[in-house]
């Protein structure tokens, strides 16, 4: 019997035991190959950043008051036939464990509260070095597991706890820290980043530059924060970003390993659907798929051979950044993201270290964030003199739709708060050119999807129009000889009834033609012949004519 998919599993001996698993373990013996003081691993969310650490921590951690048994786990596993080089690690450190993912809090003391439960919950789990404690180690032991103590205590907290494993097990410590940046993104976002980075850097600092008892540290994040913020003088540091070559295939799924996960659950037939919504992102020169987009959507068509690709990761990833683009964005921004939604390339230097503080001083860093959080791909890149220019693009449909549908959630609040009347006063009163005006302009300020066609142009118009006080609009309703485009209708007794036939003009020349044969549709088909019946008298006809920004209006 096929075993269940790990949606949401982060702990590695359950997801073991219990679920599918995409064998990652060779990312032990590449880590050990190196041997870096301490890695720092960025790499959007939901790539399987917890899982690996998980893994790390099951492989790497001694037991305590038995045999180590975590064998057991990477039985069968790559990793086991790695060598006994490799293999003579399993169960040999002490390890410290921490996420700080849960820092998500609406001001510093409450951020502070949760790292500090964190930090607690810890030094709960190694109580054990505390039963030879006397004098002021057990004192700040007990204060720091107890959580009783406000701050000082917390400040070096794994510096202290490295210490006293070292002095139990007489071996180095093994240090892992998930989601590093969590809390700074989130300081930054509610108003308290300086005392967050305070924070974080004193205790990094002390865990990872000045400790005598360190082995090695992995740490995790989605994005490279600057050196100057949190790590400074940490010269021992090993960034491994989605620019790097190394590691490149253990954060995400390759394309070997969706189909070996989709033969598995019977649903081969689905690779053009996965590779298109799923795959394209380039982590230095290896392709790889979203893991958790591929894993759920395994799921769902394994149940129903019928289900739809969806973009899961929208509701797992903040695509905050994404909006704040689109509403800061400029004529450049907009053309350069409308290129990007048509399938189109830009061309941007890459800057690796960013604080978040400085994510919205510039367009170059936006796309940077955007970059490396998930959103863009890199197509090739070029070295100029002291930059490197990336050549960027979207990397897949689930990508494109969460850009599309925040763009349609961003124009939908704009249209509710932005006066239309001169533009509705100007429908009723049959004024074309101040209805090409204000379409053209209102085209001006959005940014266009795809790629200028019809069904484009419909949803825009019909966004500016749902906010016509006494008239409900329609869309494609059937009539006559077809479907006329829009309608707006009064109340039946009113008997006001304006129809809009919508056109795309292959070229600028082609525009007052396009306009024309609109409106003569529009006769042809007797688009109005089932409005009479319902009591409409009254009839505005529009031929409405689109190339790219500019419109043409005809009326009768």
């Amino acid at each position: 019997m096929t075993k269940p998919l790990p949606i949401g599993i982060e702990d590695f001996k359950e997801l073991i035991e219990n679920y599918y698993y995409v064998d990652k373990t060779l990312f032990i013996k590449e880590l050990l190959d190196n041997r870096s003081k301490v890695s720092l691993f960025t790499r959007p969310r939901r790539f399987g950043k917890t899982l690996q650490l998980s893994m790390l921590k099951y492989f790497f951690e001694i037991g305590h008051g038995s045999d180590c048994d975590n064998s057991r786990l990477f039985k069968g596993l790559k990793i086991m036939d790695a060598g006994h080089s490799y293999t003579r690690h399993l169960c040999q450190y002490p390890v410290i464990s921490i996420s700080l993912k849960s820092a998500k809090q609406p001001d510093y003391e409450k951020a502070f509260i949760m790292l500090k439960r964190q930090i607690a919950e810890e030094f709960r789990r190694h109580r054990y070095v505390s039963e030879g404690l006397e004098g002021n180690d057990k004192i700040r032991f007990d204060l720091i597991m107890n959580e009783t103590d406000q701050s000082v205590q917390y400040l070096d907290a794994l510096a202290f706890l490295s210490r006293l494993l070292n002095a139990y097990y007489e071996k180095k410590v093994i240090i892992l820290l998930d989601e590093y940046d969590v809390p700074l993104e989130n300081a930054y976002f509610k108003g308290f980043y300086d005392k967050m980075t305070d924070f974080i850097r004193s205790l990094f600092e002390s865990a990872l530059k000045t400790n005598p008892y360190l082995e090695f540290a992995v740490i995790t994040g989605c994005l490279r924060i600057s050196k100057e913020s949190i790590f400074t003088g940490l010269n021992n540091l090993d960034i491994v970003s989605i620019m790097n070559r190394n590691y490149a295939e253990y954060f995400g799924f390759t394309q070997e390993e969706v189909e070996g996960l989709l033969d598995v659950y019977r649903v081969g037939g689905k690779r053009k659907e996965a590779r298109e919504w799923y795959d394209g992102y380039l982590f230095g020169r290896t392709e790889v798929y979203n893991p958790w987009s591929v894993i759920n959507y395994v799921k769902e068509v394994s149940a129903d051979d019928e289900a739809f690709p969806k973009p899961y990761w929208a509701n797992t990833s903040s695509n905050s950044i994404v909006r704040v683009l689109i509403e800061h964005a400029d004529n450049s921004v907009r053309q350069e993201m409308e290129n990007l939604l048509e399938g189109g390339t830009i061309e941007k230097p890459v800057h690796e270290d960013i604080t978040y503080d400085e994510v919205y001083k510039s367009e170059n860093n936006l796309w940077n964030f955007l970059f490396f959080t998930g959103y863009l791909k890199k197509l090739s890149e070029r070295f100029d003199g002291e930059t490197i220019y990336l050549i960027l693009a979207i990397p897949n449909t689930e990508i494109k739709t969460i850009y599309r549908n925040t763009v349609l959630d961003w124009f939908g609040e704009r249209v509710r708060k932005k006066d239309f009347s001169e533009l509705y006063h100007a429908i009723l009163n049959r004024e074309t050119k101040v209805i090409e005006r204000e379409l053209s302009k209102n085209l001006m300020e959005t940014i266009s999807f795809y790629d200028y066609k019809e069904d484009y142009y419909h949803g825009f118009v019909a966004g500016l129009l749902k906010m016509l006080d006494g008239y409900t609009i329609k869309s494609n309703r059937e009539g006559g000889l077809g479907r006329s485009d829009l309608l707006l209708l009064s109340a039946p007794y009113e008997g006001k009834a304006v129809i809009m036939e919508l056109k795309v003009a292959e070229s600028l020349a082609q525009l007052n033609d396009s306009a024309q044969k609109a409106l003569q549709q529009i006769k042809d088909k007797q688009y109005g012949a089932e409005l009479i019946l319902d009591g409409y008298q009254d009839f505005i006809y529009y031929g409405i004519a689109f190339y790219k920004k500019l419109c043409r209006v005809t009326v009768e």
